[in-house]
């Protein structure tokens, strides 16, 4: 008889724990929305793609990469040593000027010229589609999203796990108003967890809406997408946030290219720049830059103030967990360019940011 209760809580246990894994892959563009995407320039035998072909890796650097990740010698490295301290200052309901609060990994609070805009949040423990398996979080949400207070928009850079995660979607769902600004083809993740189609905004590249008195424009990037089998099937993004007063620069995810200099042309000056500066590797160039490649998008794009993201939270490459932060300071110093390098929570006033204090370098392994 306890045999058969232990398998049976083992079997419930298991179907509990698939339970929303269907639905975190997301879902297939269909209809209209599969119409528009196909006047995309960016389209074209049923994929996204970049402006210059991804070089695609032969099956022995699959092999290498396999090894280093899982017996390489940076292995014990890519966790921090210690607790990563976070900062749980409560947020002002609302603000003048252009404030930074970086959450960590990607997710950041912009508070722009009156307007509040969340960038890329993920709460989620794992981003992952399965709750018990995937990329583990290194330290806490700096605050409960709940507690955020009003946002006016929430804007996502393309679906991978580490950016558009379903539960928090949820939570948004149920506690904000705003619209989600999404590139093309996301908007059919966001329905099938509920999202109205009155509250999703995709964009293609060039393309932009106007929110709470901010332009939002959907800018080109180098990545790709995908949260199943296939790849490509929706668009990624970078974006500008064009303020009364104010501009804002957001990589998203992407290899180093030459668009940048042509948005800095076309959008700049940037009073900030958000850049991702982590989970790069030599095997896969196309799609996330290194630090110094972040330094060059930064002068690329015209931005006054640096703050680089896309590190410290989640494991996802080979590299030492303090690398990014200490190639990018060095980088930035040898260019003269700004740099701040907040801890997860901290508020960040672009007016007056503070010097880089070298907080992650005691957590070195």
């Amino acid at each position: 008889m306890k045999k058969r209760i232990v398998a049976a809580l083992g079997v419930a246990g298991a179907a509990w724990a698939l339970k929303d894994l269907p639905a975190a892959f997301g879902a297939k563009a269909t209809g209209a929305r599969v119409d528009r995407m196909r006047r995309s320039p960016q389209y074209a035998d049923g994929t996204f793609h970049n402006t210059a072909p991804r070089r695609e890796m032969p099956a022995s650097t699959y092999r290498e990469i396999f090894r280093e990740m899982f017996f390489g010698e940076t292995r014990k490295q890519r966790k921090p040593a210690g607790e990563i301290p976070i900062v749980r200052d409560p947020l002002p309901p609302r603000a003048e000027g252009l404030h930074l609060t970086w959450f960590g990994h990607a997710s950041t609070l912009v508070e722009i010229d009156g307007a509040r805009v969340l960038l890329d949040p993920v709460w989620g423990e794992r981003v992952s589609p399965a709750a018990f398996a995937g990329p583990k979080r290194l330290h806490e949400p700096p605050r409960p999203i709940e507690s955020l207070g009003r946002i006016d928009a929430i804007v996502i850079s393309h679906d991978h796990y580490d950016h558009l995660d379903m539960p928090t979607v949820r939570t948004l769902l149920k506690t904000q108003a705003a619209p989600f600004l999404v590139p093309l083809g996301i908007g059919a993740h966001l329905e099938r967890w509920g999202v109205p189609a009155s509250r999703i905004i995709e964009l293609d590249w060039n393309e932009e809406a106007t929110v709470a008195g901010v332009r939002f424009v959907a800018t080109p990037a180098q990545h790709f997408s995908g949260r199943g089998l296939s790849n490509d099937s929706t668009l990624w993004t970078s974006w500008a946030l064009i303020g009364p007063e104010h501009r804002v620069f957001y990589t998203g995810d992407s290899g180093y290219f030459d668009g940048y200099a042509r948005i800095g042309e076309e959008h700049g000056p940037f009073d900030a720049a958000l850049i991702q500066i982590g989970a790069y590797a030599p095997t896969w160039p196309d799609i996330h830059m290194t630090p110094e490649e972040g330094v060059a998008t930064h002068l690329d794009v015209r931005a006054r103030l640096l703050i680089p993201v896309h590190w410290a939270t989640f494991t996802l490459a080979m590299h030492p967990w303090t690398e990014p932060a200490d190639r990018v300071w060095r980088e930035a110093k040898a260019h003269d360019v700004e740099l701040a390098i907040p801890r997860p929570g901290q508020r960040v006033d672009v007016s007056a940011p503070p010097a880089v204090d070298p907080w992650w370098q005691a957590l070195g392994s």
